[in-house]
């Protein structure tokens, strides 16, 4: 389904939407859209209960190459995460992309050749998109905070706003993210293939502005992270499927390609090849809101040391909870209820209910 781009709000019925229409027939979602400080338009969708929204609303943040809606609201069961947050919790679940990405505002570098900018979207730019989003949903759901959840890249962001407005953040979610809490990666940071080679401790310049994707480019790292022969176990051909859909169907561009390929800024790439070598762009002692770090048993971005470094770090919040989730790759919202999902939603709901 492609993705829509909207000047004004469109209200669709959940059987319609791109969301688990069958498993969640209560629920509708609207197209929105902000606009951040500096001018950039900001794609949003709400999703929330047909009976209406209680409580602090929640907003989704997506990771460094696939935007909001293939992340996290796919449109099957098992594939939205958006869905079965509203519909568990009652809440209005708000899905953003980045500037650059999906249906958001793009720099008009990314329509020329990536060779000729820089990284694109970098973390103290996208904080200006979350604060948008932010602003917006607790004007529409009478909040005077959110409750931000990101996954990879963009539970690096998040916790990087909630340490600049702590006000503005009520309970914050870090899903599977770097933190700087040691010096060495497995495959990012300094000294790795994606350094300078005359600047080891840089990212190379040959990266460019961004990021082409194919869809078969999207699995490696899932694929690799599965501790099973066989991939369905972990994770359902039809989820993978869809996700790879709908990250393709984010860029307008993408079919024109060969193959076809989605443009993802490279900005979040500079920011996480920092955080990878012990660089911290942010203080999570800032943060005073209640945090809850999760990482998946076999992740392969985020290290023990990162949940550790964050935890120490926070002592302004009002209380910091760990969990390592036994089983569950990096993509554990996708992956199968019981490989990680189902764990996953249940700790997040009794976070965010305050239990």
């Amino acid at each position: 389904m492609s993705v829509l781009r909207a000047s004004k709000a469109f209200l669709l019925a959940a059987a319609f939407a791109a969301g688990p229409a069958e498993a969640a027939p209560d629920l509708v979602r609207e197209e929105l859209r902000a606009t951040t400080a500096d001018g950039v338009g900001i794609r949003v969708r709400e999703i929330r209960p047909r009976a209406g929204a209680a409580g602090e609303p929640i907003i989704l943040l997506h990771g460094a190459r696939v935007p909001g809606i293939a992340s996290f609201d796919l449109d099957m069961p098992g594939g939205s995460l958006a869905a079965d947050l509203a519909e568990r919790l009652g809440r209005a679940v708000f899905v953003m992309d980045a500037r650059g990405y999906g249906g958001s505002d793009r720099p008009a570098a990314m329509d020329r050749p990536a060779a000729e900018s820089r990284p694109l979207s970098r973390g103290h730019e996208v904080v200006r998109d979350i604060d948008a989003v932010a602003r917006l949903a607790a004007e529409r759901t009478g909040t005077d905070t959110v409750a931000l959840v990101g996954w990879a890249t963009g539970g690096m962001w998040s916790a990087w706003y909630a340490a600049l407005w702590p006000e503005r953040v009520g309970h914050l979610v870090v899903l599977n993210a770097l933190y700087g809490g040691a010096d060495r990666h497995p495959t990012l940071g300094p000294g790795s293939p994606a350094a300078d080679p005359d600047r080891p401790d840089r990212l190379s310049p040959r990266l460019g502005g961004y990021r082409l994707t194919t869809a078969a480019s999207l699995f490696p790292s899932w694929d690799e992270s599965i501790p099973a022969e066989d991939k369905a176990r972990w994770r359902d051909p039809a989820v993978a499927e869809a996700y790879a859909r709908a990250a393709l169907a984010s860029d307008p561009a993408a079919e024109a390609r060969d193959p076809p390929a989605f443009r993802a800024p490279a900005g979040a790439t500079e920011d996480s090849f920092l955080q990878a070598g012990g660089r911290r762009l942010f203080d999570a002692g800032s943060i005073t809101a209640p945090v809850l770090l999760v990482r998946s048993e076999h992740d392969f971005w985020s290290r023990p040391e990162d949940i550790a470094a964050f935890a120490r770090d926070a002592t302004r919040s009002a209380g910091v909870r760990s969990i390592t989730l036994p089983g569950a790759t990096h993509y554990a919202h996708l992956d199968r209820a019981e490989r990680g999902r189902d764990a996953l939603i249940a700790e997040i709901a009794a976070f965010l209910d305050g239990r």
